[in-house]
């Protein structure tokens, strides 16, 4: 089974994350798509971060009604901070059978030369990339590269940073979240 690993903390999923995963699983070679969600980025404040378990739970309610797109918690009992291609091997370690590729928005494939042992995960794994609207520009040996597939996609331009600060200034967001999602938040009186 070819799996694509969507990594992200998720904080909260939404709609956008639902639209980019559904729209690789039904357009490329993928059969699912896992949301690895990560505990803690070490890019970004954990103080903002929800408990993982309260992540993994939003994440498998957006994706329970879509037989191709699965939560993942891998992450959760390696060292942290983890790093992408620590995941890949405990993966594959987990899952002989599956055949893994990475989903990235162009944002981070800008940044991918940064990532802990990049050029190994490109010897052994397919790389997907939707577009970003970002700053900066992707490195020559990144372009025209065999192992990275740039995809057809919607650029989505909504972040789950929006969507905290939203509910935080008592603004209506259930458009943009996933219903279950959103009443789950609610009730959790989660990020205000």
């Amino acid at each position: 089974m070819k799996v694509g690993l969507y990594f992200g903390s998720f904080n909260p999923i939404h709609i956008g994350h639902l639209i980019i995963a559904n729209q690789l699983v039904e357009n490329s070679d993928l059969d699912q798509v896992w949301f690895v969600v990560t505990p803690h980025n070490p890019f970004k404040k954990k103080s903002s971060l929800l408990d993982n378990h309260q992540r993994l739970e939003m994440v498998y309610l957006a994706t329970k009604d879509y037989d191709k797109l699965q939560p993942c918690d891998i992450e959760f009992n390696l060292p942290q901070p983890n790093y992408t291609v620590n995941t890949l091997f405990h993966l594959k370690e987990r899952h002989p059978k599956n055949e893994f590729s990475i989903i990235m928005g162009e944002d981070n494939l800008k940044s991918f030369n940064k990532w802990k042992n990049f050029q190994a995960i490109l010897d052994d794994y397919h790389v997907y990339v939707y577009p970003r609207i970002s700053e900066g520009t992707i490195e020559t040996q990144f372009k025209n590269h065999p192992k990275i597939t740039k995809v057809e996609a919607p650029i989505i331009e909504l972040s789950s940073t929006l969507i905290r600060n939203s509910i935080k200034a008592n603004k209506n967001v259930k458009p943009l979240l996933q219903q279950d999602v959103w009443k789950y938040l609610d009730e959790m009186n989660f990020y205000r």
